[in-house]
């Protein structure tokens, strides 16, 4: 019998736990995770050149510290990125709880340094060509970890809660919750082997990131958790030469730009920007093949990659979303054997395929050395590839030569955070001792905002509950 049981490791799950020990918690803490420690999560695709599809999870996006701090560890120091938790708890108070959480990074190793706070003519030359061009600059500072500073930190982290009595249970998934009545009493959970057991709680938190979001939709719909069909974002992850973006890259770091290109006039933005970056595959359950982008501290490459998304926002009667966008990425990933695809830009104007001879005598030469040349609007929706393109030449009134024939798109970049599950302000749902946070539960995306979703979390059950 534990006092709480959170499922999943990720930023909202461990910064729940965290903000609970840093109050003087004695409550008995249980994590489950289906991946490794952060000390046993290692890709070998850093040996063989090529991913090799490990099973029974990948290790970037499954393990201690969740997907996001394997892939670029960036965290936004804005409320205005990072999801809708502003629109539920207040933007005065997510902001406060940002700076609150920041401090905690800091002093758990991370860079002092913040990117994107230039103040010169640059970033209103910058803001200026924005407006022309009809797009929204985001203004948001973003202390940079890296891929492999980020895991430094997070193993800090990991270290520290088992030093202060919470117990970690790797290497088990959550089948199901435990309900009797309207209560949740715990989880069901099962080991690599198939073995299962229950588990107890008085409260029980699930946290289960991007990955896990589609699972939670079946929960929510099983047990009658009251959920609603939200956004789902379907796009490409874009690549171009470092001297494209210098004078972004230098005032900005990372360009959030937001737009509403005709004829649909879709929301679609920039997310995800990695000077001097590397592309990345990651691989989802039923082989599903994603691609992201990774950004080192010391390691970096010729090119920049950032992603651009066209969110979609589904009506009755469809309430399939994330079904929905898996659909997308497993045809592509058909099309690609497998693997990622990448495209040029002038080719899908031309309307034909990529060769890779062409690749090779492009001045951009792919950071994702194992993608697959070829046509990705053979896969992609027409009114997203269609707000992609619309949104490529907006933005090249802003960096130009961002719209050059040899510029990257690499698809599926897919984001599964559709699922928004019904809560107050204080993160109650209507299923008695049953919380849901992070990107899973549909109202953060990124890094910060779900560490500052546990956080809220954690002294809400101190609060409730006591130490």
């Amino acid at each position: 019998m534990y006092d709480l049981v959170i499922v999943g490791a990720g930023p909202a799950g461990i910064f729940t736990a965290l903000e609970m020990i840093r109050k003087g918690s004695k409550q008995k803490i249980l994590i489950v995770e289906k991946g490794r420690p952060v000390e046993k999560r290692h890709c070998p695709k850093a040996e063989v050149g090529h991913c090799v599809n490990c099973k029974p999870y990948c290790h970037i996006t499954t393990g201690f510290s969740g997907a996001g701090a394997f892939s670029d560890g960036k965290l936004s120091l804005s409320y205005e990125v990072g999801g809708e938790l502003p629109t539920l708890i207040g933007e005065n108070h997510a902001q406060e709880l940002i700076d609150y959480t920041d401090k905690i990074y800091l002093e758990f190793g991370a860079d002092p340094h913040v990117e994107g706070i230039y103040d010169g003519e640059e970033i209103k030359d910058i803001r200026k060509r924005a407006i022309g061009a009809g797009l929204k600059l985001v203004d948001c500072p973003i202390r940079h970890l890296g891929t492999e500073k980020a895991q430094d930190l997070y193993h800090a982290i990991q270290i520290y809660l088992a030093d202060h009595g919470v117990e970690m249970i790797f290497g088990s998934e959550c089948v199901n919750i435990i309900l009797e009545g309207d209560v949740c009493k715990g989880v069901k959970i099962q080991d690599q082997k198939g073995g299962q057991q229950e588990i107890l709680a008085k409260r029980t938190v699930i946290a289960t990131g991007r990955r896990g979001a589609d699972w939670l939709e079946r929960i929510c719909a099983e047990h009658g958790i009251a959920h609603n069909p939200g956004t789902v974002d379907i796009g490409v992850r874009v690549e171009v030469r470092n001297e494209i973006m210098e004078k972004v890259n230098k005032v900005l770091y990372e360009s959030k730009l937001i737009g509403y290109p005709k004829p649909f006039k879709n929301k679609v933005r920039t997310f995800c920007q990695n000077p001097g970056g590397f592309v990345s595959q990651e691989n989802y359950d039923n082989d599903l093949a994603v691609v992201n982008g990774h950004s080192f501290k010391e390691k970096k490459s010729s090119n920049t990659n950032l992603a651009i998304l066209c969110s979609h926002n589904f009506t009755h009667p469809f309430n399939q979303p994330i079904e929905y966008a898996q659909k997308v990425g497993e045809l592509t990933n058909m099309l690609g054997a497998g693997h990622i695809m990448v495209q040029r830009y002038g080719d899908i104007l031309d309307g034909k395929r990529t060769w890779p001879k062409e690749l090779s005598q492009s001045n951009v030469r792919p950071t994702l050395v194992d993608a697959v040349a070829g046509d990705i609007t053979a896969a992609m929706p027409y009114r997203a590839m269609t707000n992609i393109i619309e949104f490529i030449r907006m933005l090249d009134q802003v960096v130009p030569g961002f719209a050059s024939d040899e510029t990257l798109l690499y698809s599926p970049e897919l984001k599964f955070y559709s699922n928004r599950v019904r809560m107050d302000e204080d993160l109650v749902t209507n299923v008695k001792g049953l919380h849901c946070l992070g990107d899973s539960s549909g109202w953060t995306r990124g890094l910060m905002m779900a560490s500052v979703m546990g956080v809220l979390m954690g002294q809400k059950i101190i609060e409730w509950d006591g130490i």
